[in-house]
Parts: structure tokens; sequence; C-alpha cells
């Protein structure tokens, strides 16, 4: 009786495993995120064009939400739906990461903090400079793979 959850009648077992599926999923979302910024890579784009930046922004919303519903589909696991909650707690720690970064010319110098992060996530071109330009692959790209994962698996889920 003491393994027993009594919230939600789950044992410490069943959460365990809910917790190794949790993280799986994650990893999972990430994993087809470094497979479209690889595939991308491979073609050897101008690393100051805009349409690659904007191609594989599009392919990291698109390619996670079909695996993510595949997934569901085939595996039928709940727990699919809810990487969304990585995402934003990835979003969220990078944020903190941003606004703590020294600024200088060139970085940023007398950006406020909105704009430090508009700037770092969501400038493809013209960027501020902070995470040495990688701030649309870290504080962009990973979220949004995760959170599109989750919605994918959330369609895939046969829900009555």
């Amino acid at each position: 009786m003491e393994n027993i959850d009594t919230s939600q009648n789950k044992s410490l077992a069943d959460l365990f495993k809910e917790a190794f599926w949790f993280v799986a999923h994650t990893f999972f979302a990430v994993l087809v995120l470094a497979a479209v910024v690889l595939g991308i890579a491979l073609t050897h784009p101008d690393q100051d064009a805009m349409q690659p930046k904007l191609l594989c922004t599009a392919l990291a919303f698109f390619v996670p939400f079909i695996v993510g519903f595949c997934i569901a589909k085939y595996q039928q696991n709940s727990i699919a739906r809810y990487v969304w909650i990585s995402g934003l707690l990835t979003f969220s720690v990078v944020c903190v990461w941003v606004l703590d970064l020294p600024t200088g010319p060139g970085l940023c110098d007398r950006c406020g903090l909105v704009e430090r992060l508009y700037r770092t996530f969501f400038i493809i071109n013209g960027n501020s400079g902070l995470m040495g330009g990688d701030g649309i692959l870290i504080g962009s790209w990973v979220p949004l793979s995760m959170i599109s994962y989750a919605f994918g698996a959330k369609y895939g889920l046969n829900d009555k």
C-alpha cells in the first residue's frame, strides 16, 4: 500500500514508466529536429541566407508533428501529448540564459530585455549576436519541435 499514489491510484512503477516515456518522447522530438537540421546542413546553405532558415523553421514544426502523430498512432502512449511541457521549460531556461549573457558592441549593446529575447530567438537576419548566432536553433527550433511533436501526438491518439 505504500507504493500507491493516492491522488491517481498509480504505483511508483507506473509513475516511473510515465516519467521514462516523457523523457523518451522529448528525446525523440529533439532527435527529429537534429535530423532536420542535419538534412538542411548537408545542402551547404549560406550561413546568412534567410530561405534555409525559414525552410528549417517550417520543417522544425511539420516533421516533428508528423513523427509525433505516427508514433502516437502506432504506440498509443498518452504521455507523448505532454512533451510541450519540455518545450516550454526549455524555452524558459534558454530565455534566462540569454538575459544573463553579457552584451557589448555588436551584441545587442543597448537592447532592453524583451528586445534582446526577440532579436535572439525570432529575428532571422540581423539577430542580437548573442549565443554565437545560435539563438534561433536553441531557443526557437528546439521548443518548437517539442511543441509540434506534442500536437501531432495529440491528434494521433485514439481518445474517446
